[in-house]
């Protein structure tokens, strides 16, 4: 593991920031003074091209060209347009990405579709830890199907091992939503396959703050939302993504019109879009996808090498800093030290652990606690400082000195 260059004072961490060849895309963000801001995991800043780029859709394509726009200004092509910007964000091909609905609602589709696929295999295999939506729509989904369907939870350390021929679909999220840990991507795939079984990987928490890859893995499906690190604003559309060498078998369950092979013959017979193109259900939501579309864009610009690279540096730093700094307190780092298996994320666990986080956003450090103990902090590299990590830490040991000197 690299070795951390810790500084000493915040003159060195301004420093830092001077030598940072990301920098310069803090300036297209609209963010509040006198905020640190460690949430981007859970809603990304607002991007300033967005403002512009969605007050030009408001006045002009809705505002004077009306329902022209639906073809004269692309909207109608957006959920592609959009998913082809995200596709190499995530190791697909452009044909293989659809921006659609919700995170939630595409794991429902694919896991449906899925099951339809694996005849014979009636299981969703997923892990006890995973975000709770997807273990809900999971839980829906088969008791809607009854007759035999199954999700089995297993502790993330059995995976492996639980995965035999009855399963159809292991259904995972890549970066875990509480302490930032990933999975191998790679060998959980793999480890799949060899059963026959398919796998559905949750980009929500990778998409955007580091380098995924998925056709390199021969993975089968993913799901992703666009709020997060792609910066697409509050309740952003989602993605899906589905291997070119399954489409032809794919079949979505929910069949909207936009999913159909003609959508404007009006058909009363339903007959699936081909390719991807058949996830879609109803009518595209034009400015949030053009939200969407600003976010992504800027992710693209900056690289995810880059990304990765000092988002790395940045949640190494605040694990180096608390660890110096606040040790004293009880604070238990919950992420993985290695870096290689940890996300754009750093979770420590503390005891008082909400009452630390709400006396921390009342200093101006946001971040978000997941109880019963976990503090997260999110390290967003196109608009986070190393300046903004020192001044964190110092806000964070005030807080604890100010906390924990009247139980003493």
């Amino acid at each position: 593991m690299r070795r951390m260059f810790l500084p000493t004072s915040r003159d060195q961490a301004l420093a830092m920031d001077v030598a940072d060849d990301l920098a310069g895309f803090r300036e297209e963000f609209s963010l509040p003074d006198g905020i640190v801001y460690l949430d981007g995991n859970s809603l990304g800043p607002l991007p300033t091209r967005t403002l512009t780029r969605v007050q030009e859709v408001v006045a002009r394509e809705w505002g004077e060209d009306l329902i022209r726009s639906w073809t004269a200004n692309g909207w109608m092509d957006l959920p592609a347009t959009v998913g082809r910007a995200i596709a190499p964000l995530i190791g697909a091909r452009p044909d293989e990405v659809v921006v659609a609905d919700s995170t939630s609602v595409n794991l429902f589709k694919l896991l449906a579709a899925v099951l339809r696929m694996r005849p014979g295999r009636r299981t969703i295999l997923s892990e006890r830890e995973n975000f709770p939506t997807d273990l809900y729509m999971a839980q829906g989904l088969v008791d809607l199907l009854g007759a035999g369907a199954e999700l089995r939870l297993v502790n993330r350390s059995e995976l492996s091992g639980a995965l035999d021929e009855g399963v159809a679909v292991l259904a995972l999220t890549h970066v875990d939503f509480r302490t930032g840990e990933c999975h191998d991507m790679a060998a959980l795939t793999a480890a799949a396959h060899r059963v026959g079984a398919l796998v559905l990987w949750d980009l929500s928490h990778s998409a955007g703050a580091l380098p995924v890859d998925l056709n390199g893995c021969a993975a089968d499906l993913g799901v992703g939302c666009g709020y997060k690190f792609l910066n697409g604003g509050p309740g952003a559309p989602a993605y899906a993504f589905v291997a070119g060498r399954l489409q032809a078998e794919l079949q979505s369950p929910l069949w909207g019109w936009l999913g159909h092979a003609e959508p404007f013959a009006f058909s009363d017979r339903y007959v699936p879009a081909p390719g991807i193109a058949c996830l879609l259900c109803g009518t595209p939501p034009i400015l949030s996808l053009t939200a969407l579309a600003c976010g992504v864009e800027m992710v693209g610009r900056a690289g995810l090498e880059r990304i990765r690279r000092k988002s790395l540096a940045l949640g190494g730093l605040f694990i180096g800093l608390v660890e110096r700094e606040c040790g004293e307190y009880g604070y238990d780092l919950a992420s993985p030290r290695d870096e290689a298996r940890r996300g754009a994320q750093v979770s420590f666990r503390h005891p008082e652990g909400g009452a630390i986080m709400g006396a921390l956003d009342r200093a101006g450090v946001v971040g978000d606690f997941r109880p019963p103990d976990l503090l997260r902090f999110g390290f967003s590299p196109l608009f986070l400082r190393f300046v903004d990590v020192w001044d964190a830490v110092a806000t964070l040991r005030r807080v604890s000195e100010e906390r924990f000197s009247r139980h003493r």
